[in-house]
């Protein structure tokens, strides 16, 4: 149990009934304060069923995306990722495109250490595209799996 509850006091979607944002504009990313704070660790999130939109058929594109990140400030509450994520669903981009917007947005959002995404689409047409992104060196000292 948390020493501090009140790190997790202004969540408004953990624990509630929450709708699929329309878009990932219309998403909230909710941040929790970092409990570990000037420690650096690794944090890993997989979503293995990522969907969106193709721009140009409309048929759907499916990834696996994997984000690691050392936490600064704040940690992202996985929840609110979840239904940013899902928000792609209805979203028409190339995989490039989402995969950088993800990017960003977290790196906006969290202000973190360190970040780093990879999306590794599925194939179209026989050939697969995978997207990968860091917003620099990772820190001496830190493990990351492969």
């Amino acid at each position: 149990m948390a020493k501090n509850k009140n790190i997790y006091q202004g969540l408004n979607q953990l624990g509630r009934k929450s709708a699929i944002p329309e878009s990932p504009e219309k998403a909230t990313l909710e941040k929790v304060a970092n409990p570990a704070k000037g420690q650096h660790y690794v944090v890993r999130f997989t979503c293995p069923e990522f969907t969106s939109l193709c721009p140009i058929t409309g048929q759907p594109d499916f990834a696996e995306l994997v984000i690691d990140y050392i936490p600064k400030n704040f940690l992202l509450e996985s929840k609110s990722l979840k239904l940013y994520l899902n928000s792609f669903r209805n979203h028409a981009a190339f995989h490039e495109a989402c995969t950088m917007e993800i990017a960003n947005r977290l790196v906006k959002e969290l202000q973190p250490v360190w970040l780093r995404i990879g999306g590794y689409w599925f194939p179209r047409g026989g050939i697969p595209i995978d997207v990968f992104y860091q917003t620099g060196e990772t820190p001496d000292g830190i493990w990351l799996p492969t």
